[in-house]
């Protein structure tokens, strides 16, 4: 059940990663025609696809770390003898979710320091900046844990995509 829901906030990721993706392209895409076609340049545009960029990036990370799909010493893991490998793969999991959990909660605190703050282009607080760092921490966590789980019951996790 548990590995039911971690897929499902992975697709969910994934899917709002691809909507946040399309979003940034049609910003940018209405900053070029109106700075060129009408010579008028929206302002908010860029500022609110530099910000898109940082929730798809914050999706898109959580989703990779599930999926395994990050940057990890594969190989030399693969070379250690059986009982030394799940113990190294545990370690890495469960420095993979310290690394997350510290992510959200240092998002957390810049959030919080910010949030009185305005920005200066779109009309949110500053400190919306840093929520797709708790986002993915949050994500990161969860992942990890169940990557976690799954090794201590001897399964995979399973990509949310097949």
């Amino acid at each position: 059940m548990f590995t039911k829901f971690c897929a499902g906030v992975s697709k969910l990721s994934l899917v709002l990663a691809v909507i946040g993706l399309i979003a940034v392209i049609l910003c940018v895409q209405y900053q070029v025609i109106g700075r060129y076609v009408f010579n008028d340049t929206p302002t908010w545009a860029e500022a609110l696809a530099m910000l898109l960029v940082l929730f798809v990036t914050a999706f898109g990370l959580a989703v990779g770390v599930r999926d395994a799909g990050h940057i990890g010493l594969e190989s030399m893991v693969a070379l250690l003898p059986d009982r030394w490998r799940h113990r190294v793969e545990l370690l890495i999991h469960a420095l993979v979710g310290l690394f997350g959990f510290l992510m959200a909660q240092g998002g957390w605190l810049w959030a919080s320091a910010k949030w009185g703050e305005k920005k200066p282009m779109l009309p949110v607080p500053d400190g919306i900046d840093y929520v797709p760092v708790v986002i993915a921490g949050v994500l990161i966590v969860l992942f990890s844990i169940e990557h976690i789980v799954a090794l201590l019951r001897g399964e995979e996790v399973v990509p949310a995509w097949n």
